[in-house]
Formats: C-alpha cells, sequence, structure tokens
C-alpha cells in the first residue's frame, strides 16, 4: 500500500510538473503572439506614414489643382465676345462685311453686361493656363550650379549661363489673360463704325489691335513654399504620436526653405528666411522636450503663408 500511494503520489508530481510546462508553454506563445501583433500593427501604422518626398508631391499635385480651378472663374460673357470678335474679323477678310457688323453690334450688347456686372473691374479673365517647372536638385547641388553660372558670366559666356539659369526653377507660372474694359468696347464700337463707312480695312486694323490688346498677368509661386508649408503640417499632425517622423519632415522642410531662398524666391525676405528656420529649430527642441508646440507650429505655418503671399504678388 505504501508503495502503491508513494506510485500515485509520484505520478500526481509528474502530473504537476507536465501541466505547469504546458502551460508555461503556452503562456510564452501568446505573449510572443502578442508581441508580434503589437509589433505587426506598429510597423503597419509606420507604413502608413507618408514620407517626405510623397508630402512634398502631394502639396505640388494640390497647388496644380488651385491652379486648374482658375478656370472656374473666366468670364464667360467675355470669352464669348473674344471669340465672337475673331469670327467677325475673320468674316471681314472673306469680304462678308454685312455679317461682321451684326456680330459686332451682338459682341456691344454682351460687353455692356458685363460693364454693368463689373463696375469696378478694370479687367476680366479669359483664359488661364499654368506651367510646372520643378528643378529635381538639392539645395547643395543648386549651390554648386549657381557657382558654375558666377563663373561662366564672369567668363562671358552669358548665353550658356543663361540655359543653365533656365534649369535652377521650382515654380508654377499660372497665365491669365485678361480683357481691358477701359478698352476693348470702344474699339469694338470704333470697329462698326468703320464698317458702316465702309472703311473696311480700318475696321481689319481697330479689330487686330483690339485682340492684342489682351493684358497677360503671370503668378509665380514657389514650390518649395509650397512643399515645406504642407511638410510642416504634417509634421504638426504627428508631433506627438512619431517624434521622429515629424523631426524628420521639420528638416525637410528646412533644405525646401533653403532651397527657395537660393532659387532668389523673395530675395529681400532674407530676414525672413532666417526666422523661420530658428522657428523650426525651436519647435524641433520643443518636440523632444515637453511638446508643446501647438502655438510654435501655427505661428511658423501663418509666417510662411504671409511670405508665399508676398512673393506670389510678382508677375512676369
Amino acid at each position: 500500500m505504501l508503495y502503491g500511494k508513494s506510485i500515485r503520489v509520484g505520478g500526481i508530481k509528474i502530473l504537476i510538473v507536465l501541466l505547469s510546462i504546458m502551460l508555461g508553454t503556452a503562456m510564452n506563445s501568446y505573449c510572443d503572439n502578442s508581441l508580434a501583433k503589437s509589433s505587426s500593427r506598429q510597423t503597419e501604422n509606420e507604413k502608413q506614414l507618408a514620407t517626405s518626398e510623397q508630402v512634398s508631391k502631394s502639396a505640388v499635385a494640390k497647388e496644380e489643382k488651385k491652379a486648374e480651378n482658375i478656370k472656374e472663374e473666366l468670364n464667360v460673357k467675355a470669352v464669348e465676345a473674344v471669340a465672337q470678335t475673331y469670327h467677325a474679323l475673320d468674316l471681314l477678310n472673306k469680304g462678308k462685311s454685312k455679317e461682321a457688323l451684326e456680330i459686332l453690334k451682338d459682341i456691344i450688347g454682351e460687353l455692356e453686361i458685363i460693364l454693368t456686372a463689373n463696375k469696378d473691374a478694370a479687367l476680366v479673365p479669359i483664359n488661364s493656363y499654368h506651367v510646372i517647372v520643378d528643378t529635381r536638385l538639392s539645395d547643395k547641388e543648386i549651390e554648386k550650379e549657381l557657382a558654375k553660372v558666377k563663373k561662366l558670366l564672369y567668363e562671358g559666356e552669358v548665353q550658356k549661363a543663361r540655359i543653365l539659369l533656365n534649369t535652377l526653377q521650382s515654380e508654377i507660372d499660372i497665365i491669365i489673360e485678361q480683357l481691358p474694359l477701359a478698352t476693348y468696347p470702344d474699339a469694338i464700337k470704333l470697329a462698326s463704325k468703320y464698317i458702316i463707312d465702309k472703311k473696311i480695312k480700318e475696321a481689319q486694323s481697330v479689330l487686330t489691335i483690339a485682340l492684342n490688346s489682351m493684358v497677360v498677368k503671370t503668378i509665380v509661386i514657389p514650390l518649395p513654399l509650397v512643399k515645406a508649408t504642407d511638410l510642416i503640417q504634417a509634421a504638426s499632425e504627428n508631433s506627438k504620436s512619431h517624434k521622429d517622423k515629424a523631426i524628420e519632415y521639420l528638416n525637410e522642410a528646412k533644405k525646401q526653405l533653403k532651397i527657395a531662398e537660393l532659387l532668389g524666391y523673395g530675395k529681400s525676405y532674407s530676414s525672413t528666411y532666417q526666422e523661420l528656420k530658428k522657428k523650426i529649430e525651436n519647435i524641433q527642441q520643443e518636440i523632444k522636450g515637453k511638446n508643446q508646440a501647438a502655438k510654435l507650429f501655427e505661428d511658423l505655418l501663418q509666417k510662411i503663408k504671409e511670405l508665399k503671399h508676398n512673393i506670389q504678388k510678382i508677375q512676369k
């Protein structure tokens, strides 16, 4: 009996040990799986964060969309008036003065409507398009290219310098053609009078001059400032949850500001660029510390917005 108990007790002990081992293995497996899932989720979250290059590309795409949307602001009646003027001139060239005169009368009526609706406007937009030129060079590479330009100019190689300078741009140029309300209606009326007086050549000349009198306005939007703005915004949104990523965005924003300055966008705003750089560095320090940077981000974005607005006033 004692032998039997001893075996049974021993058997129980062995069972307990086995259960402990199995339970421990299961717990370790559970912990490993939990850690793996947690690590996987963390990795997945990191993957979801855009790279600095992706943020920059997105910023340019959004700015291009804004440029395209300017077409929605074109004055439809003014566009039609110009198109009809071309038609009238074509009819005059074909000897159809009567038909041309009828069209000019209709144009005068349309222009009266435009003038009434735009009493305080000297110009109304009739066409717009945009051109993007974006250098792929880094700030260091731009500095080297600028040194080459200076050397070429010093050596009198103006044309070679000009070709090289044409590559040192990073901007969206929005070109807007505008109809001058102060002169165009009078030109149409004068052309009509000439036709009535049988002075066809004079009418043709007046219409040609009128069609060539469109005022062209070019708005220059520096892309480095566009990119810097969105990079700073991305940094602001990730400054608490992904500090390293936020600092990375800010580093790239500093590079974009340096590129903007090197390319001469706002040459008279050198002190502003230095101020922006200092603000970014202060935010980076704040992110590493107590991380109360919300107001700092707000001030920085407002300052860049003002700089961009001032530079966009430049017209070619």
